[in-house]
């Protein structure tokens, strides 16, 4: 039985990360800011509690959870929460700026941290980006600060894959294209993406069991469509 992380899981892919898990005999903690969605729906061998990705107190909480509950042990983390703000460059405010790099950057960044004593040589974090952030892919104007955060996190993973290689813990990214979730309709609305929650949770899922095998310091496009 895996235990496995994921974040943003209030709704859209996040939530239906959860629901799949828990299907498929895994050990599940959620965190959002709200986890009612995931409480009210009373999975087996699901744990969720509020979780905020820019407030340093959160992290103890992860780390208290993962010792007590499951023995120090953790397979996989899927950094699946993220913030966007949809706005012309000269427009977003200084505090705008920082808020989507806590939650896009800096929290993915400290959560890993925190979550790397519990993790094996088999271990696999896995974090969703944009095709926004892929160097030479189509950018849309109002997302300097949201894609540039994107381009961030892939880096990163590169870091850390080379960084933790003797430990044989696998750091992979997943650049997705457009999934109609709620955060895109908020963002753009009346966009119609090609692919519903569902369909990117279940590529995720997968991916996240099984890509270790075959991808270490990788980003993968994960787009049906250019851009």
């Amino acid at each position: 039985m895996k235990h496995v992380i994921v974040t943003g899981t209030s709704r859209g892919i996040g939530l239906e990360l959860v629901k799949l898990l828990s299907k498929n005999d895994c050990k599940v903690l959620a965190l959002s800011r709200n986890d009612v969605a995931v409480n009210n729906l009373k999975l087996e061998n699901v744990t969720a509690f509020t979780f905020d990705l820019a407030n340093e107190d959160s992290f103890k909480k992860v780390s208290e959870f993962i010792n007590n509950e499951w023995n120090a042990k953790l397979d996989i983390l899927i950094n699946n929460a993220g913030k966007i703000v949809n706005k012309p460059f000269a427009q977003i405010s200084f505090s705008e700026f920082e808020e989507v790099y806590k939650v896009n950057v800096f929290g993915v960044a400290e959560l890993i941290k925190t979550c790397l004593p519990f993790m094996n040589s088999h271990s696999h974090v896995v974090t969703i980006s944009s095709m926004g952030g892929i160097q030479g892919s189509v950018k849309f104007p109002g997302l300097a600060a949201y894609s540039s955060s994107k381009g961030a996190v892939i880096t990163l993973m590169e870091l850390l894959a080379e960084e933790y290689k003797e430990h044989k813990i696998s750091f992979n990214t997943l650049a997705l294209g457009a999934v109609q979730t709620e955060m895109l309709a908020e963002a753009f609305p009346g966009y119609k993406a090609p692919l519903k929650p569902l369909e990117m949770a279940e590529y995720i899922y997968n991916f996240a069991l099984t890509g270790q095998k075959f991808y270490n310091g990788k980003v993968l496009q994960v787009s049906s469509t250019t851009p």
